[in-house]
C-alpha cells in the first residue's frame, strides 16, 4: 500500500515567525498520512529543527553538487540541514527561469545522489488543455524529466495543472482520474509494475478543505501538493485529516 502524503509548497512565503505554524499541524501528522512541508530555503535548517513528525523539503536544487553557482542552493546543501525531500520542476521554475525537461532530470538524478527524494511537478497550460494536448504533455514531461531508478522512495510526482495553480480553478475528477491513470500506466510501463505502483501521484492546483476529500477519493490519487493553504495550519490540517479518512 502506498502512504498518502499531503505536501505544502509555501513558495516564497513566510519569514521566522512562520514555523510556529508547524507545531498546529503535529497532531494531524501523527496518523497515516506523511505530511511534509518545503518552506523557503531561509528556514530549511530551522524547520528542520524545529518539526516533530512532519518531513521537511527544499523547493529546488542545482544539479551540481558544489562550484560557481552564486546564489544557487545544491541538494547536499539540503540534505545537509535536514531536508529529506526537495520539489523539482515546479511550473513556476519551468516557467520563471527557463527550466526544461533536461534541466529537470539532471537535478533529480542529484537529488537522488545526494539521498533526498523528489517530488516531480508535471502539468499542462490552459492552451495545451483545451487543444486537448495534455496527455502529450504529460507523457512527455515524464519521460524527459525523470532519470532512471525511479522507485517508490525516491520519487513522487506531483499533476499540477498550470491553469489551476492559485487560480480557484480546479479540473473535474474525471479529468484529474483520466491524468492519474495515465501516469500510473507510463510509470508501471517504463519502471515495471511494482515500481510504477509504488509511486506516489499527487494532484496539485487550488487544493482547499472544502474540496480535498473529494479530490483525494478519485482513482490514483494518493495525495495532494498544496500552496497557499498549507501556510496556515489552520488550513492545512483539515487537507491531512481529509487524507488521513
Amino acid at each position: 500500500m502506498r502512504k498518502k502524503l499531503a505536501a505544502g509548497n509555501w513558495k516564497m512565503n513566510g519569514l521566522s515567525e512562520a514555523l510556529s505554524e508547524l507545531s498546529g499541524m503535529e497532531e494531524a501528522a501523527k496518523g497515516d498520512a506523511e505530511v511534509l512541508i518545503c518552506p523557503p530555503a531561509t528556514l530549511v535548517a530551522a524547520a528542520a529543527g524545529a518539526a516533530s513528525g512532519i518531513a521537511i523539503g527544499g523547493q529546488d536544487c542545482h544539479a551540481a553538487a558544489s562550484g560557481a553557482h552564486t546564489g544557487d542552493i545544491s541538494a547536499t546543501m539540503l540534505k545537509d540541514v535536514g531536508a529529506s525531500y526537495v520539489i523539482l520542476g515546479h511550473s513556476e521554475r519551468r516557467t520563471d527561469h527557463d527550466e526544461h525537461d533536461e534541466d529537470v532530470r539532471a537535478k533529480c538524478a542529484a537529488a537522488w545522489e545526494a539521498g533526498l527524494s523528489v517530488v516531480l511537478c508535471v502539468g499542462e497550460s490552459l492552451d495545451e488543455r483545451e487543444a486537448s494536448n495534455t496527455l502529450d504533455i504529460i507523457g512527455g514531461q515524464l519521460a524527459g524529466s525523470i532519470p532512471d531508478g525511479a522507485t517508490g522512495h525516491n520519487l513522487v510526482v506531483a499533476y499540477e495543472p498550470i491553469w489551476a495553480i492559485g487560480t480557484g480553478k480546479v479540473p473535474t475528477n474525471d479529468q484529474i482520474g483520466e491524468v492519474h491513470d495515465f501516469m500510473r500506466a507510463r510509470l508501471e510501463k517504463r519502471f515495471g509494475e511494482g515500481v510504477g505502483r509504488s509511486v506516489r501521484l499527487l494532484y496539485g492546483g487550488s487544493v482547499k478543505p472544502g474540496n480535498a476529500s473529494e479530490i483525494f477519493a478519485v482513482s490514483n490519487v494518493d495525495g495532494a501538493l498544496v500552496g497557499g493553504a498549507s501556510l496556515k495550519a489552520s488550513d492545512f490540517v483539515p487537507i491531512i485529516e481529509a487524507l488521513n479518512g
